[in-house]
C-alpha cells in the first residue's frame, strides 16, 4: 500500500482551462432549436476546436448513434431533464451495420465521446438491443477529462465502457445499470452518489486497469441495487490482471455476494488484482466473508482514494 501511494502522487492530472466565450446552441425535435438532431449538433463543431460549446437538449427520444470527434473538446450537453431525454440506439455486437461490416463490442455503442474535456447532464445514454444480444454498449467515453453529472447509463452487457488508455472521468449522482461486466475499460474513473443496479446475476465491474496506474475505479458513496430475483452479484472480475476497483462507503444489499470478488477462473488474477474495500454497509457487506485476496483499506490508505488526491488540480 505505500507503494500505492507513492503512485497516487506521481499520477496526479493537469487540468486545463477553458476559453472565456462560449457557443452555445439548442437541439429540438419539433424544430424550434437550431437543430434537429443530436449528431448535427456535434457536427456543425469545428475539429480543433478551442472554444467551450454549450448543446443544450429538449425532451425526447433521440435515437442515434452519436459520435464526437478526438478533435472536438470543449463539449457540453445537458438535456432538460435525465429521465426524458434519452439518447439511445440498439447496436449489439456480431450484427451487421448498414456497411456490411460485423459489429463488434467497440463499435456498438449508442454514444462515444472522442473529445477531452467532454462534460453531460440531465441525460439518458441507453442501448436497447436486450439481454440476450450480448456485447451492446449504450455509452463508451475514451476522452480525457470527462465529467457525467445526473446522467443515467442503462443497457444489459457493457453498459458503461468507461475509458481508454490514460484517462479519466468524474460521474455523480448517476444511474447505472446493467448485466454482465456493465462497467468495464481502462480508465481512472470516480463515482460519486451513484446508483449501480443489476440486472442478472454476474458482474458488476470488469477493470483492465493498467499496471502502471496507482488506481482504476473508485465508488464513493454509492448504492448498489438489483431487480427483483437478483441474489449472486459479484463486486468485480479482472477484465486485465492489475484491475483495479475500490469500493468506499458504499451501501450493498443482499445480491452482492459474500466472496464479493471473482479471479476470472485464473488463479494468477489473485496476486495482480487490486481490489478493495473501506467500511462497506448494508446486508452486502461482508467483510469476513470477503476473498481473501481482496484487501479492507485503513483509515488512511482509504483517503488516498479521494479525487483530489487521484485527479490533482483538474476541476470537474
Amino acid at each position: 500500500m505505500k507503494q500505492t501511494m507513492l503512485l497516487l502522487t506521481a499520477f496526479l492530472f493537469v487540468g486545463t482551462s477553458l476559453p472565456a466565450q462560449v457557443v452555445r446552441k439548442t437541439v429540438a425535435q419539433d424544430g424550434s432549436g437550431d437543430y434537429t438532431t443530436v449528431q448535427a449538433a456535434l457536427d456543425a463543431i469545428p475539429l480543433h476546436n478551442t472554444v467551450p460549446v454549450h448543446i443544450y437538449i429538449r425532451k425526447g427520444i433521440y435515437k442515434e448513434k452519436l459520435h464526437l470527434d478526438s478533435t472536438k473538446d470543449f463539449v457540453t450537453l445537458t438535456g432538460e431533464d435525465a429521465q426524458n431525454t434519452i439518447l439511445t440506439y440498439d447496436d449489439h455486437a456480431g450484427m451487421h451495420s448498414p456497411t456490411g461490416d460485423t459489429i463488434t463490442t467497440y463499435s456498438s455503442p449508442s454514444c462515444i465521446i472522442h473529445g477531452n474535456n467532454f462534460r453531460a447532464e440531465e441525460l439518458t445514454f441507453a442501448n436497447t438491443a436486450g439481454i440476450s444480444a450480448g456485447q451492446a454498449v449504450a455509452l463508451s467515453v475514451k476522452g480525457d477529462r470527462a465529467t457525467f453529472i445526473h446522467c443515467r447509463m442503462l443497457g444489459f452487457q457493457d453498459t458503461l465502457l468507461a475509458g481508454t488508455f490514460y484517462v479519466k472521468q468524474y460521474y455523480e449522482d448517476c444511474y447505472i445499470e446493467g448485466s454482465t461486466d456493465f462497467i468495464f475499460g481502462y480508465a481512472a474513473a470516480f463515482f460519486n452518489r451513484c446508483q449501480i443496479n443489476s440486472k442478472s446475476n454476474s458482474y458488476i465491474t470488469a477493470a483492465a486497469t493498467p499496471p502502471a496506474y496507482p488506481v482504476g475505479y473508485v465508488f464513493k458513496d454509492c448504492k448498489l441495487t438489483a431487480d427483483s430475483g437478483v441474489t449472486r452479484v459479484y463486486l468485480g472480475r479482472p477484465w486485465r490482471p492489475y484491475a483495479s476497483v475500490t469500493w468506499l462507503h458504499c451501501e450493498m444489499r443482499a445480491h452482492i455476494l459474500p466472496a464479493g470478488w471473482d479471479n476470472w477462473r485464473k488463479t494468477a488474477n489473485e496476486q495482480t488484482a487490486r481490489y478493495a474495500e473501506y467500511k462497506s454497509k448494508g446486508p452486502g457487506a461482508n467483510n469476513k466473508g470477503r476473498a481473501s485476496w481482496a484487501r479492507q483499506l485503513t483509515k488512511k490508505e482509504a483517503r488516498q482514494f479521494s479525487p483530489a488526491k487521484i485527479f490533482g488540480d483538474w476541476k470537474f
